[in-house]
């Protein structure tokens, strides 16, 4: 897509200059990657339909690497969808992330990158689902795009309206607990799209194998906002 390109480009020669998302630095030593694909054995080992289980889990893989925060994911193959039904298909089962997760304590505030407005807000309360989720309108030089923030708390979509602007820098939300957050351990769902085919409120996190060519036009690096040296 045109303007999937155009759009990528743009960001690319503002690397650097948003607003951090979660008000501090992901680059600091307290930040590391984290492997949710099938070459990490502790996965294979825990019951992760159990979110407190999986809670631990994470908590686990954080203080292997002496951190505090875990990021990474952006078109990963996982196996940690397993646990829920939600991702479940009648031909193929959708392990492919489409953004980054940032996995820090319930309550951590999220603030917005750069300068938007609210498209709109919905809580996709299922098993497995985002929960709490915000999706943000922003345009850049005319091209209008899209972030989405999933896994938040049921008080971040309180007193929001669709079209409440948000600055730069300005705080919009807050990790939810489980199970308010979709029954995940605390994290965030950070995504980046030029397009949201007609949806409101909710756009898929995960896809099939096969529809990785289709969302690779779409879902660009949320990276180009964060920054990030440890994704």
């Amino acid at each position: 897509m045109e303007n999937s390109s155009t759009l990528e480009a743009l960001l690319r020669a503002r690397a650097g200059t948003f607003a951090p998302l979660l008000g501090f630095d992901l680059n600091g030593p307290h930040v590391t990657r984290l492997d949710f694909t099938a070459a990490n054995p502790l996965l294979l080992q825990s019951d992760l339909k159990d979110t407190q289980a999986f809670e631990q889990l994470v908590h686990q893989m954080l203080q292997e690497r002496n951190a505090t925060v875990g990021v990474g994911g952006y078109f990963e193959h996982r196996v940690i969808y397993r646990r829920s039904g939600h991702f479940e298909g009648a031909v193929e089962s959708r392990s492919v992330h489409l953004g980054v997760d940032l996995w820090a304590p319930a309550q951590t505030p999220v603030y917005a990158p750069l300068a938007g407005k609210v498209h709109s807000f919905k809580d996709n309360a299922h098993f497995g689902d985002y929960g709490p989720t915000i999706l943000l309108e922003h345009v850049l030089e005319g091209i209008p795009f899209y972030t989405l923030y999933g896994h938040l708390s049921r008080a971040s979509l309180c007193d929001l309206e669709v079209g409440k602007p948000f600055a730069a820098g300005e705080k919009i939300a807050s990790f939810g607990p489980y199970p308010e957050n979709g029954d995940w351990p605390p994290h965030l769902h950070f995504q980046l799209m030029a397009n949201l085919q007609g949806k409101a409120g909710d756009f898929p996190g995960v896809c099939a194998p096969s529809e990785i060519p289709f969302f690779r036009q779409i879902c660009l690096d949320p990276n180009l906002l964060l920054n990030c040296r440890k994704i």
